[in-house]
């Protein structure tokens, strides 16, 4: 049983008190006409106008055009017209009764229901009432001479007679039919108005004939009657015009593949197309229907739901022309009784072949995608496991390593299962199958969202690990992958043991994702032959590398050729902004190639008999740009990372210091980074080397500090100025606790040997005001720069930011700002090397 339509019963309580709000006013001033009229001394004629006034009266309701609405058919009639002739040559009071009369007669003529019948009366008297008003406060008389005075006063009468018509009726209509009374005065609004224009120049012309003999007013119901048929088939015809350019856009809406926006579309439309109260869509492929009302989908689901709408219902097979095709049915429910018009019967046969067609052209594009999914899905995914496939892994890394903006680092594991082939040997293939399915799901398990586990053929697996804080954290992702495949599997009811061994490999500068795969086969096979379950990735135990033995034939020609130039990173201090130095990095300008990676060839040059030339090369272009700063009023340091290899040559000192004596540099302007210096730093050679450099004023960084390359021991043999925090470590530190905990670690030990401490990679701003509240002093990375030439930084010097030379980001604070510091921190200046200059602010 269906629930009371609140929202209906609602409706009618508003349409009735409207009614009869109505008829009270038009009582009113029926009773005040009936008063004034028994005042008037009536004669004759005024006897014989009043029967011509109550036939003009009931001719213009009969005289109407219709039109429907969901399932009511409104009449639209001639009424205001009769009224304003007759206010033009009668008292306003018999005209106001006369009016009354005569739609009395002519609705209960038509036996229309009590409501309509009183609420069509009252409008009628309402109408006279308001439109006399306006001629009487324009002093209207039909012996008016002036031309335009009687036109102005006839067009403000009518207009008063339209304006209460539409005032008066919308809203009935509205509240009768559930639409929108703004939707209601929109539609057909031109027609209205040419409408508008022709009744008045009728009344008009009417009125200069009235003028020469009022009894002539008994000629006027057959021209309006002439008026009224033109009119009715003009709308007619623009009525049709608009139904099947309706038709045209709702046909051309259904051409679409997808079924969901076919239905709702059909649905949407086809209560508009039709004026019904609700419309039904009901398929047999699935037993889907589709119900809705008012431009909204009110139910979409299995068939059988019950429809809340009682009233007349008009079912419609969806078939195409020929009947050939039956699928579904179409049901326009109506809240009354309807009937369609031929025009509308038509319309609705081929709106449903439109919909029969659209609906099996959707069923089959959804197949055909179907199917090809299914296609897609099996040449992306391994058929025993279900894990992703060589092509998979190989489409989604490259996807992977070609987003500029990916977070975090992409990292591979190889894994391969140790003897294998025994499995299969000694318990058949299918004892196999179901040892790599185990695999498959243990692996599965154990990654994380973000990771991708394939299959690669045989019984060799491969997980892609993304946004990894810090490449050192592949290797420890790496031992939980291969962790979880040592405990025994269950096959056939026998407990087997299987190990793997694994090996991993950070994605490349160059190379993509055939490149990565390639190395983490090397570590792989590198752990197999090592009996390791996991190794890492060396370039240096890397034999394969193709591109590097090319690069090394190049090396002379290089050098030789001046192809080797130096771009310069800033150092900034994290508090003020000021530029505290720079650091020099080598880049590769190839002829052919471009711009190289000095990852692919510092390690080459390191391994060539090039290295002092090439250093001596960096180190000059280094002191000259240093030497160009100063000159421009910029007393910065540079920075230039050594080779490990140059603190073996016991001659590096003094190449050093020579270069800078030629340029007229002091030797607190050099910085040199030391880098993997693990194991030679224990040699006596380069603890020489470091302490004559030191000695004679040249400053000493200990770079990637943190990284495993450097250790505590190095402090306490090699008195450095300077730690380095590296870049992996600044970037997770948000998320990572274990980063961030080395960085606090490394100040603490900074502030305890009175080191500078500067970090590497600074990319945003909340990682520089972490860095300074930990108190980190200075930073470099780009948020302040990216590595310039030497005049491009120069020139970013002299300009500054916020027209202060020399800083490159606002300070972190005002000049005078209090500022509370963490206990135990120092201010940022006490760690600045002496000779450094501090910057104006």
């Amino acid at each position: 049983m269906g629930r009371p339509d609140t929202g209906k019963t609602e409706a009618e309580r508003q349409l009735k008190l409207h009614v009869g709000l109505v008829c009270v006013v038009a009582a009113v001033a029926a009773v005040t006409s009936l008063h004034q009229l028994v005042q008037l001394d009536l004669t004759s004629d005024d006897l014989a106008l009043s029967v011509s006034l109550v036939f003009m009266a009931a001719l213009g309701v009969a005289i109407k055009w219709r039109i429907r609405i969901r399932a009511t058919v409104h009449a639209i009639s001639w009424s205001e017209t009769a009224i304003v002739l007759g206010l033009a040559v009668a008292p306003i009071s018999l005209v106001i009764l006369a009016t009354g009369v005569g739609v009395a007669i002519a609705l209960l003529l038509i036996k229309l229901p009590p409501l309509k019948t009183a609420f069509g009366v009252a409008k009628a008297m309402l109408l006279a009432a308001g439109a006399g008003v306006a001629l009487h406060t324009l002093g209207w008389s039909l012996q008016l001479n002036d031309f335009r005075h009687v036109i102005g006063s006839i067009a403000v009468a009518y207009a008063v007679a339209v304006a209460l018509d539409e005032l008066l009726t919308l809203p009935v209509i509205a509240l009768a039919t559930g639409t929108k009374v703004t939707e209601l005065f929109r539609e057909d609004l031109g027609l209205r108005l040419t409408s508008a224009a022709a009744r008045l120049v009728l009344i008009v012309t009417t009125l200069f004939i009235l003028r020469a003999d009022p009894r002539l007013l008994l000629a006027v119901p057959p021209l309006v009657l002439s008026l009224h048929l033109l009119y009715s088939n003009r709308v007619k015809a623009r009525t049709e015009q608009q139904a099947w350019q309706r038709l045209a856009r709702t046909t051309d809406a259904l051409n679409v593949v997808d079924l969901d926006k076919v239905l709702t579309t059909a649905v949407t439309q086809a209560g508009e197309l039709f004026s019904a109260d609700e419309v039904e869509i009901e398929l047999h492929d699935g037993g889907r229907t589709v119900r809705g009302a008012g431009g909204t989908i009110g139910y979409d689901g299995p068939a059988g739901e019950p429809s809340t709408v009682e009233g007349s219902v008009l079912p419609t097979r969806l078939e195409g022309h020929d009947g050939s095709a039956d699928v579904g049915v179409l049901r326009l429910r109506f809240r009354g009784p309807v009937q369609l018009s031929e025009r509308e019967q038509y319309t609705l046969r081929t709106f449903a072949s439109a919909l029969c067609t659209a609906v099996r052209n959707a069923q089959a594009y959804a197949e055909l995608a179907r199917v090809a999914a299914e296609h897609a899905h099996a040449a992306t995914h391994d058929a025993l496991t279900g894990l992703a496939n060589r092509r998979q892994l190989l489409e989604r890394g490259t996807e992977q390593l070609s987003t500029r903006h990916a977070e975090g680092v992409t990292a591979l594991v190889l894994i391969d299962l140790n003897h294998f082939k025994e499995v299969n040997d000694t318990l058949g293939h299918a004892a196999g199958d179901q040892v790599l399915i185990q695999v498959a799901d243990r692996l599965r398990a154990a990654a994380q969202a973000e990771d991708l586990v394939a299959r690669l053929g045989g019984d060799e697996f491969a997980v892609l690990l993304r946004g990894l804080p810090a490449p050192a954290v592949a290797a420890h992702r790496a031992e939980a992958l291969i962790g979880v495949l040592h405990q025994p599997l269950d096959v056939d009811g026998m407990r087997i043991s299987v190990e793997a061994s694994g090996g991993i490999a950070v994605a490349p500068a160059s190379g993509g994702m055939p490149e990565l795969l390639r190395r983490a086969d090397v570590a792989m096979y590198q752990a197999k032959r090592a009996g390791q379950r996991v190794s890492t990735y060396a370039p240096t135990r890397d034999t394969a590398d193709l591109g590097r033995l090319t690069l090394n034939g190049e090396l002379p020609r290089a050098v030789a050729d001046h192809e080797f130039t130096v771009n310069f990173q800033p150092i900034v201090d994290l508090a003020s902004g000021e530029v505290t130095g720079a650091e020099a990095l080598a880049r590769w300008h190839h002829p052919t190639h471009g711009m190289i990676d000095p990852l692919r060839f510092l390690e080459a040059v390191e391994r060539s008999g090039l290295l002092p030339a090439f250093a001596e090369a960096i180190l000059d272009q280094a002191l000259l740009a240093a030497v160009s700063w100063r000159t421009a009023g910029f007393d910065l340091p540079v920075s230039v990372n050594v080779s490990p290899r140059s603190l073996l040559d016991a001659r590096f000192p003094g190449a050093v210091l020579a270069r800078l004596r030629a340029h007229d540099l002091p030797p607190d302007r050099l910085v040199l980074e030391l880098t993997e210096t693990l194991t030679l730093s224990q040699l006596d050679v380069v603890d020489r080397v470091l302490s004559r450099l030191r000695d004679s004023g040249v400053r000493l960084s200990l770079d990637d500090f943190g990284t495993g390359y450097s250790s505590l021991s190095l402090l306490s043999r090699i008195p450095v100025h300077e730690l380095k925090i590296d870049r992996s470590f600044v970037t997770a530190m948000e998320g990572s606790a274990e980063a961030a905990a080395v960085i606090r670690s490394t100040l603490d030990l900074g502030r305890s040997l009175d080191l500078t401490v500067v970090a590497e990679g600074v990319e945003s701003e909340p990682q520089r005001r972490a860095l300074w509240e930990l108190g980190c002093a200075a930073g470099q990375g780009h948020l302040f720069a990216r590595p310039l030439p030497s005049g491009s930084l120069l020139a970013a010097l002299q300009r500054g930011s916020g027209g202060r030379p020399g800083t490159l980001v606002p300070p972190l604070h005002d000049a005078g700002a209090v500022i509370r510091l963490a206990p135990g921190r120092r201010q940022p200046g006490r760690s600045r090397p002496t000779g450094l200059p501090h910057l104006p602010a």
